[in-house]
């Protein structure tokens, strides 16, 4: 067993001197019946105003049976003192992902909270994607395709074989394609133009 004081700080259970400890501490460091390192050691204690249990108890078990005070009376009065243990600190790495939950938690709180005024992204809006996109471009080559070949197939069949008037009559069928498109177009961009329009009003009413 260590019988050096221990500093204030260090980890274990301390008690706070009482009349009856610093009597027996002064005695203890006169006796010589103990050795030279626990008499230092409990004339050290003597001036210090947290005790450790441990250094105390090993000068008592020490002393002369007959002469010292018993344990429970020596205690009487005394108060015991923990200390709590350092708070550990957190790693940069921990603090790092910390940081980034707040920042996301204060996001989705921000969301919910402006959900209801902030107008929602129309999810049927055209070419609002890259396969529509493609698909559109898609049907409106074959259907200028198809255009040519019919003019072509019905100037041919009108004019005989004139080449001239067989590529006009592709070209005339393929400008038709091109405008049917652009005409369904028009017409489909037009019906979903009320449904946004609709969509976009109900929340001005409700406020």
């Amino acid at each position: 067993m260590n019988n050096k004081t221990l500093p204030p700080s260090s980890p274990g259970l301390t008690v706070s001197p009482t009349e009856p400890i610093r009597s027996f501490l002064l005695s203890a460091s006169k006796e010589p019946h103990l050795s030279h390192e626990l008499r230092d050691l409990a004339s050290t204690l003597i001036s210090q105003n947290h005790i450790h249990y441990r250094s105390l108890r090993s000068i008592w078990i020490a002393s002369d049976p007959s002469t010292r005070p018993e344990l429970i009376r020596l205690f009487s009065g005394s108060q015991f003192i923990f200390n709590s243990p350092k708070p550990r600190e957190k790693s940069e790495e921990l603090k790092a992902r910390l940081k980034k939950l707040q920042e996301l938690a204060e996001r989705n709180a921000y969301q919910e909270l402006v959900k209801d005024i902030t107008p929602k992204k129309d999810e049927n809006e055209p070419f609002s994607s890259y396969k529509d996109q493609l698909g559109f471009g898609l049907h409106v080559a074959l259907t200028m395709f198809t255009g040519y070949l019919v003019g072509y197939a019905a100037f041919r069949a009108l004019f005989g074989h004139n080449p001239a008037m067989s590529a006009a009559g592709g070209i005339l069928g393929l400008v038709c394609g091109m405008l049917v498109e652009t005409l369904l177009f028009i017409i489909r961009t037009s019906n979903q133009d009320p449904k946004s329009s609709n969509s976009t009003s109900t929340p001005k009413k409700n406020q």
